[in-house]
């Protein structure tokens, strides 16, 4: 592996508020590993990822909803506390928009990827994303931006069901309020009553075309585009499985090599001139065969460390390199390689990946949560989770048993179960 330059410390940025967020781990671990002092700007006591043995120090995250100059305040007050000047790296969309906004005030503080004006604004809001598509050249479902209620149920009409129902601007969805960022809808009904919660949502909704697929339809590819445009650092991948199903995160997947997609992914990069760190998930239809994409991510996602190649690298490692102006290696593909996050899918991660007794990963996968030579946070998801679950159930009983006391008459109608606390969706849809 090229040696990091462990002069150079890195700062991890993480604005939204999510105990479970596995990629943070992951980008602590990678460049921890790699002997990088690593420093974490979230909101994460009480999370496993403090127990990391790679995690240098914490520091208080903005307050919710922060503004960008809080947001600055607090990464200045950052940059007096670490060694040397650092590379800066969000790990949620909000984080890279803010860093995208502040570009100019912080590359006198922070080492950062060039900026292209406007970029990761354009392709992080899911309204713009089409038009940014449509100048690539690059598949991108049909999607309407409805302007009443009565637009959003002829939207479904004209689409047909099912239809995928989107906010633009996942990142200002409130947190326990059953608004998730993209969701499949069958009715015009669903679409009437989406779009009544718009203020609540604080952004548009969209309604995309659902595009059918079969299983292992649906793609992703990480990459890291350094100084001069060359993407290295990342791969194509599958999504076996997700949560929640068919809209959600990736909880397994596998290095699939994909010529075709990684040579799409790389025109659209080049052609926004996009620099850093990204994340894109495609989904093949299954009658034509074409690759539509569905989101374009500004920074690592969740399951990124998929890609650490033979010789160690991955994109959180290739921007460091690049942004500390060493030369990133040629890519070693890794395929086959799998990813698994253990506390949405346990069996998998049991059956699946074999366990690691170095630090070294192994070229057969790897698991969200646990490692070997960093045992601590593992232990600490198992521990949560399992307290997570006992409260989900109790609760669960308690509300079957008021329903039983209560008489018919005075019963509410039934309504969908809570959902699970998830590691940013994108707060949901893809992490990742």
């Amino acid at each position: 592996m090229q040696p990091l330059d462990t002069r150079t410390p890195a700062v991890l940025l993480r604005i939204d508020r999510n105990p479970f967020h596995h990629g943070t781990l992951g980008a602590v671990r990678s460049l921890g590993r790699a002997g990088v002092e690593v420093h974490l700007v979230a909101d994460d006591h009480g999370s496993p990822v403090q127990q990391s043995r790679y995690l240098h120090q914490m520091h208080p995250p903005p307050p919710p909803g922060a503004s960008l100059p809080e947001v600055a305040a607090v990464l200045r007050s950052v940059a007096t506390r670490v060694s040397a000047p650092a590379v800066l790296i969000p790990m949620d969309d909000i984080s890279a928009l803010a860093i995208s906004a502040l570009h100019e005030e912080l590359s006198s503080r922070y080492l950062l990827p060039g900026r292209a004006g406007g970029v990761a604004e354009q392709v992080a809001d899911k309204a713009t994303l089409a038009q940014v598509c449509a100048r690539a050249g690059v598949a991108h479902p049909v999607t309407l931006v409805p302007e009443s209620a009565a637009e959003a149920a002829g939207a479904v009409a004209l689409l047909g069901a099912p239809t995928v129902a989107k906010w633009s601007r996942p990142w200002t969805l409130p947190q326990g309020v059953g608004l998730r960022s993209t969701t499949v809808i069958g009715s015009a009904r669903e679409a009437e009553q989406l779009f009544a919660r718009r203020a609540e949502a604080g952004c548009r909704l969209l309604l995309q075309a659902f595009v059918p697929g079969v299983r292992d339809a649906d793609w992703f590819v990480h990459g890291c585009a350094g100084p001069d445009g060359t993407v290295r650092g990342g791969g194509t991948g599958r999504k076996h499985r997700s949560w929640p199903r068919a809209a959600g995160l990736t909880v397994s997947g596998e290095w699939t090599a994909n010529p075709r997609l990684w040579s799409t992914a790389q025109r659209l990069v080049a052609s926004l001139g996009y620099r850093g760190v990204f994340d894109l998930d495609f989904r093949k239809d299954a009658a034509t065969g074409d690759f539509y994409l569905i989101d374009f991510n500004p920074r690592p996602g969740a399951q990124f460390r998929l890609f650490a190649d033979a010789a160690g690298i991955d994109v959180v490692r290739a921007l460091h390199l690049g942004l500390t102006h060493r030369p990133v290696p040629p890519p070693q593909p890794s395929p086959g390689r799998t990813f698994v996050v253990e506390n949405y899918a346990p069996l998998t991660a049991l059956r699946s990946l074999p366990r690691p007794r170095s630090a070294v990963p192994s070229p057969a996968g790897e698991l969200a949560w646990h490692a070997d030579d960093d045992p601590a946070p593992g232990a600490a998801l198992r521990r949560l989770w399992r307290r997570h679950m006992g409260q989900r159930l109790r609760a669960g009983v308690g509300r079957r048993s008021q329903l039983f006391l209560t008489p018919l008459s005075r019963r509410a109608p039934a309504q969908a179960p809570a959902v699970l606390p998830t590691p940013n969706r994108e707060r949901a849809a893809t992490d990742a």
